[in-house]
């Protein structure tokens, strides 16, 4: 019989537990390492994970959801926020909420310490989520995702396209 996880996730148990590494496929300068507090607790809807980025790297890669939103919570060291065509130094206690569809943003960590933050947010059965700056485009139904490049042909006849 499968064990249920417990709703209750102890801090002492995350850290008997190897951290996660990632590495965004399309930036190389991306390196994240953390945990998935929502699967540890059993979540399927949203997703909290607690991140870290180290000196030099860069979270993912500059993107926007068109239908999942995302937040991001600094708890320790700093980063720059990159948030449509702006930059902003963040630090412990700045958030940062993705409503759809969201401006692309980005976090990277230019700084001597490590970028620690809480990220999280909707896991629908599918997304659509864009990386403008690379002109690509990600479509993900359940675990199966595929990765377009993003023309701009056009809207479907008789409809508006997404922007």
């Amino acid at each position: 019989m499968e064990k249920k996880p417990s709703p209750l996730v102890r801090a002492a148990e995350l850290k008997a537990q190897p951290e996660e590494s990632f590495s965004h496929p399309l930036n190389p300068g991306s390196l994240v390492r953390g945990h998935s507090l929502s699967d540890a607790a059993g979540l399927a809807r949203i997703g909290v994970h607690l991140l870290v980025v180290p000196p030099g790297k860069e979270s993912f890669a500059y993107h926007r959801h068109l239908g999942e939103e995302e937040f991001i919570y600094i708890l320790s060291g700093r980063g720059i926020a990159e948030i449509g065509d702006e930059e902003h130094e963040v630090g412990p206690g700045d958030f940062m909420g993705f409503p759809t569809p969201s401006v692309g943003h980005h976090l990277r960590n230019p700084f001597d310490e490590d970028l620690v933050y809480l990220s999280g947010g909707e896991r629908r059965e599918m997304e659509v989520a864009e990386f403008p700056r690379l002109g690509k485009q990600l479509v993900r139904v359940g675990r199966r995702a595929s990765m377009f490049e993003k023309a701009r042909q056009g809207a479907f006849p008789g409809m508006e396209p997404v922007e």
